[in-house]
């Protein structure tokens, strides 16, 4: 598909990248010469110098012949309006990036009136995350499938767990629980493993499975599978505000830790069930008096990387509590991940996912069976979920027998909403859903997953 991007931030340059990897034809709009001449160089896609929201650059970049818009600059008015321009111009479909708490209330009217196709906005998702990954503490990340009856989830195996040096084809008769581990992290490597892979202490797990298995795997294991039930915020910018918002309806108590005056006086406004605290969380008597020995979660989600990291490490020095560490930039996110600050979101990475899922979806109407797409383990391994459809070559067939391409894995099978972790006798039907786990990525097709 021919898709313009308009903004060459990191979301921008993220969807640069990947959706030229898939093979589409990416045109990128930015008003710095650099920047565009540097993505150009970099991922060998064609770039336009000017103003998104200007007729005669979008006619430039070809937008009467795209098939898709997407304006991700830093303002929400001139995504909203590049948007605007692009439909009254070339008729594509177009996507904003919008991030004002104002505009979320209005979101549906927007979206409705201006004809977008689709309204992302980083900190609501990043909190959505977040609000995920404390309803299951021991996670390090958690992701739905199949209308959430299947979960995957990540988790850090530590010394003594009762999962180390057991051998993955011996977890289901030693455990009694049903389940699958497709995906190891260990040091660099990513590991599609096999039957006699060992796991050990430090070993990153993706864990497949409906969630009353997983939380039985969980519960075996003795770690907490219940929600938290006090939460201690550092910063109050907008993915906070969202977050303590969630938080509350679900009755969590929340205590949000703010060093501006103002803003403070804006959160006190916005969230009346919430302690806001006006104070510079780095300060340690201050958060030692606010309750961090007692928090059963701690999040770092200041605007500074930095010190959300420095946090984090500070919290896990002295509590158990689950920590969720806040990051923008991307640049260096290969060494954070190496740090043990509990899980780290990364709204432009959640933000690129949602928008390369839309485009899943726009190849999915024109013959591509894939329902859903996760990216995993820093992008190296996807995950996903796809239809069984009549001329599949699948149907029909025993695992056993199919010849599927060297780290290619079979995670799940959904069949009239019971899910089933599938052995080599497994047979699929069509109307199945499946969850397809491989290193290989940019799969369009069931069909880029057999020899």
């Amino acid at each position: 598909m021919k898709i313009i991007i308009v903004g060459c931030g990191n979301v921008g340059i993220t969807l640069a990248e990947q959706l030229s990897t898939e093979g589409h034809n990416i045109t990128v709009i930015d008003t710095r010469e650099q920047v565009v001449e540097s993505v150009y160089n970099s991922y060998d896609i064609l770039g336009v110098v000017g103003n998104g929201t200007s007729f005669n650059i979008q006619m430039e970049a070809g937008v009467e012949d795209a098939d898709l818009l997407v304006a991700v600059t830093g303002s929400d008015e001139l995504n909203l309006l590049c948007c605007l321009i692009a439909r009254k111009a070339g008729g594509c479909h177009t996507i904003a990036r919008v991030s004002n708490p104002i505009y979320n209330r209005e979101i549906s009217f927007i979206k409705e009136e201006l004809g977008l196709s689709m309204i992302i906005n980083p900190q609501l998702a990043a909190a959505r995350e977040m609000s995920r990954l404390l309803k299951f503490p021991s996670a390090l990340k958690v992701d739905s499938f199949a209308k959430s009856r299947v979960e995957l989830i990540n988790y850090r195996i530590e010394e003594g767990n009762i999962l180390c040096n057991i051998k993955l084809k011996d977890l289901s008769s030693k455990l009694k629980v049903d389940v699958l581990i497709p995906i190891v992290e260990r040091g660099d490597q990513v590991i599609i493993p096999d039957g006699e892979f060992e796991l050990k202490a430090k070993d990153i797990i993706s864990i497949v499975g409906s969630q009353p298995r997983t939380l039985d795997l969980f519960k075996k294991m003795k770690v907490p599978t219940s929600a938290a039930r006090k939460v201690l915020i550092v910063g109050g910018g907008r993915t906070s505000i969202y977050l303590a918002k969630q938080l509350i309806e679900m009755g969590i108590k929340v205590k949000i830790i703010e060093k501006n005056p103002e803003k403070c006086e804006v959160l006190t406004e916005m969230l009346p069930k919430a302690m806001i605290i006006c104070g510079d969380a780095t300060d340690k008597e201050l958060l030692m008096e606010e309750g961090l020995m007692e928090t059963e979660a701690f999040i770092a989600s200041t605007d500074f990387d930095e010190e959300n990291i420095m946090l984090a490490l500070y919290a896990k020095s002295l509590t158990n509590a689950k920590l969720i560490t806040k990051v923008h930039r991307i640049s260096y996110d290969e060494i954070i991940d190496s740090l043990d600050v509990g899980s780290i979101i990364y709204p432009k990475y959640i933000t690129a996912e949602s928008i390369i899922k839309y485009v899943r979806a726009m190849k999915n109407s024109i013959g591509s069976n894939i329902e859903t797409l996760y990216r995993l383990n820093d992008n190296r391994v996807e995950a996903l979920e796809l239809l069984i459809k009549e001329d599949s070559p699948m149907v029909g067939k025993p695992l056993s027998e199919l010849r599927l391409k060297p780290n290619v894995l079979i995670g799940c099978i959904t069949r009239r909403g019971q899910v089933t972790i599938p052995n080599g006798q497994s047979v699929i039907h069509v109307g199945d859903t499946i969850i397809l786990i491989t290193t290989t990525t940019g799969f369009h097709q069931l069909e880029d997953a057999l020899m």
